[in-house]
């Protein structure tokens, strides 16, 4: 008996343990247009659609926060542009610990004017909107819509003139300043220009820079296909509903059933073949119940919605509430049971019918009145793998745990004699009940954590998090030793078996475990449940890691030159989950010292506002594009060679600039992380 329990607590512990690939994302549609509201003025409205999860950022931020939702007027003839750019919509508000600001930002639509007034017989304005868009997990280089209308004024009015934007003196400064130095030294200028033209220039093949532009986009899928590892796979799905529905079928409200229901098909039948294809279709039918549920899930929520729930400070929230519920339910304070009528009901119809549909309700029957110790397990497993983002997670979930739930009615069917050497019930199920209430509770903190980094609300930083954990596996220790009890465990005066003890040893020592983290000591074993590490208060540790070079030929020259791959940082000064995957996962001494010691790492800013020496005409998806800053060369180097335009977004590429791992995006596991960094060395050596 002693193993027994020792094997289901271990398997409790496993379900502890269990618990991005390059693309073009298009969040925001924006569509413009003009309106001329008077004789003597017209507005150029810009209209945006933003997708759920998604937000645009409102005009006007401070310097060093996001970026800035802005209008640049390149040409004006007969117009001038009349007061700031204006921004309508319903506009959010929040306090970024980041940024130390607060940043104002627009969810599912907003309106950008800006009004010109118009000054001549005729009129022409050309520009373009420059907005910042981020959702939880990325954010987008900032995104240019250019405009160009032409128009009527008064007639009385004078001939159309040009009017110099600022943007067109600022050039005009800058030309004179760039014709001053090319007259001192016209070859280094020369240089420079042919330099910069080569690497961005599309329509060669960058010969001079040994094709390190050229798209890799396929080369890059082929290894994206390939994610086996992914914590949100099939088969990872399939195992975490497997373990759930093992240790649901360890309960007072189910193991007990098991000799009963198997020695009733056995009996009522008068062979024993019939018997067993009895409690076989009974076993498919519970099987048949839970997929459907699962199934229901998805199709409530739908596909959309169950990708964007990850996210969700709302949904987070509840799911939070719900697993304190449940928890609380295994605690013994209370019972969650569904109507006993209900199961009444079922029971009745399943003895007034006969054959497939009698069994198949004899399993409804099972599901309803075991509720109160399946509901919980059961809630967990949806609200884990619903918010993997997997369309067909809750329905893979389900089957797992259905099959382990209807495999010993099959195998006690099989084999009957198995049913005298199974374990009797007793308090070991109760005390199965009690851990699964403290790995409720723990993972519910996990939920409250990420509404609470989305609202900022700081009720939940990093230590706050860690201090609740260390009590909660202190207090399960104590459980284990037996020197904590609860109203269920009343009566119960057995000391407990030596397996509990020692798992109730693992325990204190993986609280002990977190308590440096308190002061800031990464605690990888947590890194992926608890919140980042910048939003430590009191933090000793640190270990930054800033790249070798922020231009990505010379550091792909240096590459070459030390024989070294390269990771390519596609980052952004606006985007909030770079830092946080700076402040988290770079900061590990293992990620730390593979950067720093085996990579050369290159850090491209795709909002960086330094202007190119001149601008440079592209094209792209057969539309022609202006690269005007530097932040543009990089963002176009991101879509053109990779085929994404999100940040953060991390590549590793050899000394040629092809692909020798998975492409890798916001997720502060640091075991993903140390995987993908260790797949591009393996592969740079091959």
């Amino acid at each position: 008996m002693n193993k027994f329990r020792f094997a289901l607590l271990t398997a409790l512990l496993a379900v502890f343990a269990l618990g991005a690939s390059a693309q073009m994302q298009e969040p925001v549609h924006v569509s413009v247009q003009q309106k001329q509201v008077s004789p003597t003025e017209v507005d150029v409205i810009f209209t945006a659609k933003i997708d759920n999860g998604w937000h645009v950022y409102s005009t006007g931020l401070p310097s060093g926060g996001p970026i800035s939702a802005t209008v640049t007027t390149e040409k004006a003839e007969g117009a001038q542009a009349a007061g700031k750019l204006q921004a309508k919509g319903k506009e959010l508000s929040n306090y970024d610990k980041l940024f130390e600001m607060k940043l104002r930002y627009f969810e599912n639509a907003v309106s950008f004017v800006q009004r010109y007034k118009i000054t001549g017989k005729t009129y022409h304005i050309k520009g373009y909107l420059e907005y910042g868009a981020c959702n939880d997990q990325n954010c987008l280089p900032p995104t240019q819509v250019e405009f160009d209308f032409k128009g009527n004024g008064p007639a009385n009015a004078p001939d159309a003139k040009e009017t110099k934007t600022p943007a067109q003196l600022a050039k005009e400064k800058a030309d004179s300043l760039a014709a001053l130095a090319a007259a001192n030294n016209k070859t280094e200028a020369d240089t420079t220009q042919k330099a910069a033209t080569t690497a961005v220039n599309s329509d060669n093949d960058n010969v001079a820079q040994a094709g390190l532009w050229a798209p890799v986009v396929a080369e890059l899928q082929a290894y994206n296909g390939d994610q086996g590892k992914s914590d949100n796979s099939i088969f990872y799905i399939f195992a975490m509903g497997f373990i759930g529905g093992l240790l649901a079928l360890f309960t007072p409200c189910v193991w007990p059933i098991i000799p009963m229901t198997v020695s009733f098909f056995l009996k009522r039948s008068q062979n024993k073949a019939k018997g067993i294809r009895d409690a076989l279709t009974y076993g498919v039918s519970i099987i048949v119940i839970y997929v459907a549920l699962g199934l229901a899930v998805t199709a409530a929520f739908g596909p959309s919605a169950l990708n964007s729930l990850s996210t969700n400070a709302v949904f987070n929230i509840l799911f939070c509430l719900l697993l304190i519920v449940f928890a609380l339910s295994f605690f013994g304070w209370f019972e969650i049971r569904l109507p006993d009528k209900w199961g009444n009901a079922v029971d009745s119809k399943a003895s007034s019918t006969s054959g497939i549909l009698s069994i198949f309700l004899m399993a409804f029957t099972l599901a309803l009145v075991s509720f109160s110790c399946t509901g919980p397990i059961i809630g967990f497993l949806l609200v884990q793998v619903s918010t993997s983002g997997s369309i067909m997670g809750p329905g893979i979930g389900m089957l797992g745990f259905a099959v382990a739930l209807a495999l010993p009615f099959t195998l006690f069917a099989l084999f009957p004699t198995w049913l005298k050497k199974a374990p009797k019930s007793g308090s070991w199920m109760n005390t199965i009940k009690v851990v699964l209430g403290f790995i409720e509770l723990a993972f519910a903190l996990k939920f409250f954590s990420v509404a609470d980094l989305a609202y900022g609300w700081h009720l939940l930083d990093r230590e706050v998090f860690l201090s609740i954990w260390i009590a909660l596996f202190f207090l399960l220790g104590l459980y284990l030793i037996g020197r904590l009890k609860f109203a269920s465990d009343q009566g119960s005066s057995d000391a407990m078996p030596v397996p509990c003890v020692m798992l109730g040893l693992v325990s204190f020592a993986f609280a002990i475990y977190m308590v440096p983290g308190l002061w800031g000591a990464p605690c990888k074993a947590v890194s992926a449940f608890a919140p980042p590490m910048n939003t430590q208060d009191f933090n000793l540790y640190h270990n930054e890691v800033r790249a070798q070079y922020d231009s990505y030929e010379e550091g792909m020259a240096a590459a070459a030159a030390q024989g070294k791959p390269v990771l390519i940082d596609f980052t952004g000064f606006g985007c909030v989950n770079c830092r946080k995957m700076e402040a988290a996962v770079w900061t590990d001494p293992q990620v730390a010292d593979k950067l720093t010691k085996e990579y050369v790492l290159i850090s491209l800013y795709v909002d960086d506002k330094k202007p190119l020496p001149e601008p440079i005409e592209v094209t792209e998806n057969g539309q022609k594009r202006t690269l005007r800053t530097v932040g543009d060369k990089w963002s176009y180097l991101q879509r053109s060679k990779f085929g994404a335009n999100a940040q953060p977004f991390y590549v590793a590429v050899n000394n040629e600039g092809k692909p020798i791992a998975r492409s890798y995006s916001y997720d502060e596991n640091i075991s993903h992380y140390m995987d993908f960094l260790n797949q591009g060395l393996t592969n740079y050596k091959k």
